[in-house]
């Protein structure tokens, strides 16, 4: 039975998460080749190249996109621009703003660069107009008109004694400024499409521009004139000049001429001689279309694989390229090895799942034909080509260095990962499907893949309606497939090419089954629906054993935790929930995604699980159990000792450290305990307000919130009163209202004390009734023939007398008045009647009838001496004391 286990819980927490960093837009390196900067939305995202980790974050106040940004070459301006309209400068090292400013461009600005001294800033917009600004003593220097439509492009030469700028707008022509004169010198026109870039040989003599018109023009700048035209086949996004003092032989690379990287459409590097127009080395990419490609258009400028930027790193002689996905790759040169891939935008993540032999690393399918893998120290990122079309789920074979994938283009597929070099590579292929694969699941006992068996599967299941998952048990005997009918089935497994044979089918969900999963321990397996519920169904009857609700909308994916003992589901609600099979109880909420939760996969001890969202965020957790138990327990020690040092210190009478500890341990009923203790002692009133007044601000913060609670109740206000008065005697008002919270305890303790300060009043007048009544019983009683100075003796031994037969009804009664009189015994009565419990008037009541018996009283006799007097509050007292025997 599934209930017999002893359950070994797990909780939780984040260790890691692969965010996306980088949506499209510009790209830069610092010039110390450290550090990668990158848009991504409202933010720059600054990336660390050795770790893959952001360790800067520079977000706009306003919540407006950066339009574009710069970075000084001595690394240590940064400047953004936003819809907003607004320049901001940045210590970016900080993340701190330093100066803000209003640009004077009337529509958002599309690009920006700073000059060789860091002094100069050029922006150019949407409006045509170019304008320089000076970084140093922050006013606008120049406002260059000319150009028509959007300036996407603005360069400075690297020779700073000329002082010219070029630019390039939509008109497709490059314009070269004098900024002496403010001038446009020449427009340089070659090109039939918007120019792409621009880069500048070390003796600033000549220029190479690209566009996507598929040319690259070299130009002589002294005489402003193309020295070549260089036909490259392809739409160039951006060309990196190779550095001219080093040795590129390898490459093909055989003269001192320039010579040139171009970066496309087609998401191959190329090395370009510019004297003879000649492509002397193409990169070779794994699964990548024929270097040459078509001079007839064939390319495909959707390839994901294009090129958007390429940065040169030239002190580590590497390059930096991003793709149209925007995947950014480090290259080494000469040899144009990969050394580095970093993800910037996952898109929509469909599956991901635990890799390697230790899990060490990760297998993601995003929405887009290429799988990622990703090393979880480093972040680093190897993409695998192979489907044409997305990819939808992935499974991973026991051992962990196999997975499979399936996709939109029908087709099944085996990788393998090297356990030493931790490459991956295709090593299988299946093609049988007549339709696209939603779902697969690998072999829990061996490794080979369960190949026929599921494919039928799926054909007979896309007959009727979508299967969106299939699981195959722990011994390979049976398979359990669910889909959006509502049912799941389960087939027995034959012989590798044989027909599945149906078992049995689970009805009870009321909307299509997401994901089903046998448990890894016994004999049931569980179900999640798009009706919120999961279900746990028993393989010997088919019947429901239980159901788990708590998700407000689809439950995606669920897997067995803890030995089976436990359920990780995550649904459409952007939740992931831990449930106890045991007990039906949701025991933790793991909150970390916006969007739809995909992805949900556990390494082999359960220690650690990945899921990944629709909102294009992974997430690692961290079983967490030992830990926590190991902190409750801690924590649980030292609360023992210190209230153990408490007590010690409440012996010693130690108040200050005493309320101090107790104040630490966050204890109101402690601390209430040692205030007590405090009032109780010798000059408690001076020792309480020394003890208060040496208290930390927080302390006293503490405290305050304290007494707000102890003025709620009739047997602590006295002593919250106390501490309230010490306060306000002696903290002045502004020094009190800048207390936290201290505006909404004082607000609290007004009505409570006024509704003390109405019972105090209301105590007050019926100990004044009390003289009163004992001043007529005086006149009335046995009295009459005291002299005033022995009835002013009797009056006050009388009420030591009274105060005593109250709680001790066989005291004596007072010696002034007649043991027989019913006076003094009625009297005693009133007195418990108006000042004690219950309890004490019916002991006084008892005791007062024993009186009356000795006496031969009747209980009624007092009526015929009350009666002759005038004193009609006895009356009423009387009547009380009789409507009092009635009901008790």
């Amino acid at each position: 039975n599934y209930l017999c286990f002893v359950p070994s819980s797990c909780s939780y927490a984040v260790s890691s998460t692969i965010e996306p960093f980088y949506k499209g837009g510009k790209v830069q390196i610092s010039k110390d080749e450290k550090f990668i900067f990158c848009t991504c939305g409202t933010r720059v995202n600054v990336l660390q190249i050795v770790t893959g980790k952001i360790v800067h974050s520079i977000e706009q106040d306003d919540q407006e996109d950066i339009t574009s940004f710069a970075l000084s070459l001595d690394d240590e301006i940064l400047v953004t621009a936003s819809k907003a309209l607004l320049l901001k400068q940045w210590d970016w090292k900080q993340a701190q703003c330093t100066r803000s400013w209003r640009a004077i461009h009337n529509v958002p600005i599309a690009s920006m660069t700073f000059d060789p001294t860091s002094t100069l800033l050029a922006t150019g917009g949407c409006d045509g107009t170019i304008k320089l600004w000076d970084v140093v003593k922050q006013y606008c220097t120049h406002n260059l008109k000319g150009s028509s439509g959007v300036v996407h492009l603005v360069e400075f030469h690297p020779d700073i004694s000329l002082l010219q700028l070029f630019s390039s707008a939509s008109d497709c022509g490059i314009r070269m400024w004098d900024l002496r004169s403010s001038q446009c010198l020449c427009v340089l026109q070659s090109h039939y499409s918007p120019v792409t870039s621009l880069a500048f040989t070390s003796d600033g003599a000549s220029m190479v521009s690209s566009g996507r018109d598929k040319i690259c023009t070299v130009w002589d700048l002294k005489s402003r004139t193309t020295r070549r035209t260089v036909p490259v086949y392809e739409a160039v996004e951006s060309v990196v000049l190779l550095p001219e003092d080093e040795d590129f032989s390898e490459i093909g690379v055989k003269t001192k001429e320039i010579h040139f990287i171009t970066a496309g459409s087609k998401g191959v590097l190329r090395v370009w001689d510019a004297s003879s127009a000649r492509c002397v080395f193409a990169q070779t990419l794994p699964s990548a279309p024929p270097a040459g490609g078509s001079e007839e258009g064939g390319e495909e400028y959707g390839d994901p694989r294009s090129l958007t930027y390429c940065l040169p790193l030239p002190s580590s002689l590497r390059l930096v390229t991003v793709t149209a996905e925007h995947n950014i790759l480090l290259y080494q040169l000469p040899s144009f090895t990969t050394q580095q891939q970093f993800v910037g935008f996952n898109d929509e993540v469909l599956d991901v799942k635990f890799l390697g032999k230790g899990d060490t690393h990760i297998v993601v399918a995003t929405n887009s034909s290429q799988l990622k893998v990703f090393e979880l120290a480093t972040s680093s990122c190897k993409i695998l080509y192979g489907h044409t079309d997305t990819v939808l789920s992935l499974d991973v074979f026991k051992k962990g260095s196999l997975f499979v994938s399936c996709a939109k283009d029908k087709s099944v597929r085996v990788w393998r990962q090297d356990p030493d070099s931790g490459q991956v590579c295709c090593v299988a292929q299946g093609c049988s499907h007549g339709n696209a694969v939603g779902s697969i699941t690998c072999s829990r006992h061996i490794s080979p893949l369960l190949g026929m068996p599921i494919s039928n599967v799926l054909i007979i299941h896309t007959l009727l309606l979508d299967v969106n998952s299939v699981a195959v048990s722990p011994n390979d005997k049976l398979l359990v497939s669910g889909s959006q009918d509502r049912l799941a089935k389960l087939w027995s497994l034959g012989a590798p090419g044989a027909d599945l044979a149906l078992l049995g089918v689970f009805r009870g969900h009321r909307r299509g089954v997401w994901c089903v999963q046998f448990s890894p321990m016994d004999q049931v397996l569980a179900s999640s629906s798009a009706d919120g519920s999961v279900k746990l169904w028993s393989l010997q009857d088919f019947s429901c054993l239980k159901t788990f609700e708590g998700h407000d909308a689809s439950v995606l994916k669920l897997i067995f935790v803890s030995r089976g003992t436990q359920l990780l589901t995550s649904g459409s609600d952007g939740l992931v929930k831990l449930w106890t099979i045991k007990t039906n109880e949701c025991v933790k909420t793991l909150d970390a995604h916006q969007d739809k939760v995909w992805g949900l996969h556990a390494t082999r001890k359960d220690d650690r699980v990945v899921t990944a969202s629709a909102d294009s965020n992974i997430t690692v957790w961290t079983d967490v159990t030992e830990v926590e138990q190991a902190e409750e327990q801690a924590k649980q020690e030292d609360q023992i000792l210190k209230k153990q040092e408490l007590s010690n210190l409440l012996h010693e009478k130690k108040f200050l450290k005493a309320l101090g500890l107790a104040i630490s341990l966050d204890q109101p009923h402690t601390v209430l305990k040692v205030i007590k203790a405090i009032r109780q002692g010798e000059d408690g009133a001076k020792q309480l307000e020394k003890t208060v007044l040496k208290l930390r601000q927080d302390q006293k913060e503490s405290m305050l919130r304290y007494c707000a609670v102890w003025n709620t109740n009739a047997r602590s206000c006295l002593d919250a009163q106390a501490v309230i008065q010490v306060m306000l005697t002696h903290l002045s008002p502004e020094e009190l209202l800048q207390y936290q919270g201290a505006r909404a305890h004082l607000e609290g303790l007004i009505p409570y004390t006024e509704r003390h300060m109405q019972r105090i009043g209301r105590l007050l007048q019926a100990s004044m009734f009390l003289d009163y009544m004992w001043q007529k019983m005086r006149v009335t009683g046995g009295l009459k023939h005291n002299t005033h100075q022995s009835q002013s003796r009797a009056y006050t031994n009388t009420h030591t007398h009274i105060a005593a037969a109250v709680h001790s009804p066989s005291v004596n009664c007072p010696p002034n008045l007649p043991t027989s009189s019913p006076y003094c015994f009625y009297f005693i009565y009133f007195s418990a009647l108006l000042h004690t419990s219950i309890s004490t008037c019916t002991s006084s009541y008892a005791h007062l009838s024993r009186q009356c018996k000795s006496a031969k009283l009747s209980l009624f006799a007092p009526m015929a001496y009350l009666l002759p007097t005038s004193s009609c509050l006895l009356h009423t007292l009387y009547i009380d004391f009789l409507f009092f025997l009635l009901c008790h």
